[in-house]
C-alpha cells in the first residue's frame, strides 16, 4: 500500500512538471509542443518495451489507433488551453473527464450507473459555473478548449475499457506516443519554432516527465485497489496550483478555491460511489 502511494504522489508530481514546463512554453505552437512531449516518452517506451522483450504491435492494433487519435485530440486542446487558463485551474477542470467517460460508458458500452453519482457530477458542473461566474481569470476560449479536452479524455476512458487486459498498459501508451509524434510532426512543419537555448531542455524533460508520470501511475493501480489509489491522482492539482502561484504568479480567489474544491470534491466522492 505505501509502495502504491509513494507511486501515486511521484507520477502526480512527474505530471505538475510536464505541465508547468507545457505552460512555459506556451509560446511555442501547440503541436511542436505535442511533437516534443510524444517524441520523448516514444523513444523511452519503445526502449522499454524492446529491452523487455514485449510484442510491440499488441493485438487490438485498431481499437489502440482510434484511442491514440482520441487522445492526441484531448492533449493537444489541453495544452491550447493553457495558453488562456491558470496552470492549476486547466488542471482542475480536465479531471472533469472522469464524468464524461461514465455517461460515455452508459451510451456505448451498456453500464450502469449508481444513483448517487448524478448529484455528484451535478456538484462537479456547479464547481465549474462558479468557476466561469466568479473567476475573472477564466477566459471563454479556455474553458471551452479544456472542456472540450475533458470529452475527449472521456472518449479515450471508453476506448481503453474496450480494449481490457488484451494488451500491456504500455504498449498502448506507445501508439498513443506514436501517432502524437507523427501527426504532432506533420502539423508542425509549416509553423515550426526553433527552439534556443535552455528550451532543449524544456522540450526534452516534456517526454521524460510524461513517461515517468504514466510508467508510475500504472505501476501504482497494478499493485493496490482502484478506489485507494485513484483519488490519489488528485493531488496533482495541489501540486500544480502551488507551481502556477510560485512559478508563474498565478492568482485565486475564494470563488476560485470553492469551485475547484467543489470539482475534485465530486470526482473523489465519485471514485467511492462507484466502487461500491
Amino acid at each position: 500500500m505505501k509502495k502504491a502511494i509513494l507511486y501515486m504522489i511521484v507520477s502526480t508530481f512527474s505530471f505538475t512538471l510536464m505541465n508547468s514546463v507545457v505552460k512555459y512554453l506556451a509560446s511555442f505552437p501547440t503541436f511542436e509542443i505535442v511533437f516534443f512531449r510524444s517524441l520523448g516518452s516514444f523513444v523511452l517506451g519503445t526502449t522499454y518495451i524492446l529491452w523487455k522483450g514485449i510484442d510491440i504491435w499488441g493485438n487490438k492494433k485498431t481499437l489502440m489507433l482510434v484511442r491514440s487519435f482520441l487522445g492526441l485530440t484531448a492533449m493537444s486542446l489541453f495544452f491550447m488551453s493553457l495558453k488562456y487558463l491558470p496552470v492549476g485551474t486547466a488542471v482542475s477542470l480536465r479531471y472533469l473527464s472522469p464524468i464524461f467517460a461514465t455517461i460515455f460508458a452508459v451510451l456505448l458500452l451498456g453500464e450502469k450507473l449508481r444513483p448517487m453519482q448524478w448529484p455528484l457530477f451535478f456538484l462537479a458542473f456547479l464547481g465549474v459555473l462558479i468557476l466561469k461566474g466568479f473567476d475573472s481569470a477564466i477566459d471563454n476560449t479556455g474553458l471551452v478548449l479544456i472542456l472540450a479536452a475533458s470529452v475527449f479524455s472521456g472518449l479515450v476512458y471508453v476506448a481503453i475499457r474496450r480494449i481490457g487486459k488484451s494488451d500491456p498498459p504500455i504498449i498502448i501508451v506507445n501508439y498513443f506516443m506514436f501517432v502524437g509524434t507523427v501527426i504532432g510532426g506533420i502539423l508542425s512543419i509549416f509553423n515550426w519554432k526553433v527552439p534556443e537555448g535552455n528550451d532543449w531542455w524544456l522540450f526534452l524533460g516534456l517526454g521524460i516527465f510524461g513517461f515517468f508520470g504514466q510508467i508510475f501511475m500504472t505501476k501504482a493501480f497494478q499493485i493496490a485497489k482502484t478506489n485507494v489509489v485513484a483519488p490519489l491522482k488528485y493531488i496533482e492539482v495541489v501540486f500544480t496550483i502551488t507551481v502556477g502561484v510560485l512559478w508563474f504568479g498565478d492568482v485565486y480567489t475564494i470563488w476560485s478555491f470553492l469551485g475547484i474544491l467543489m470539482i475534485v470534491g465530486a470526482l473523489v466522492a465519485n471514485v467511492f460511489v462507484a466502487k461500491k
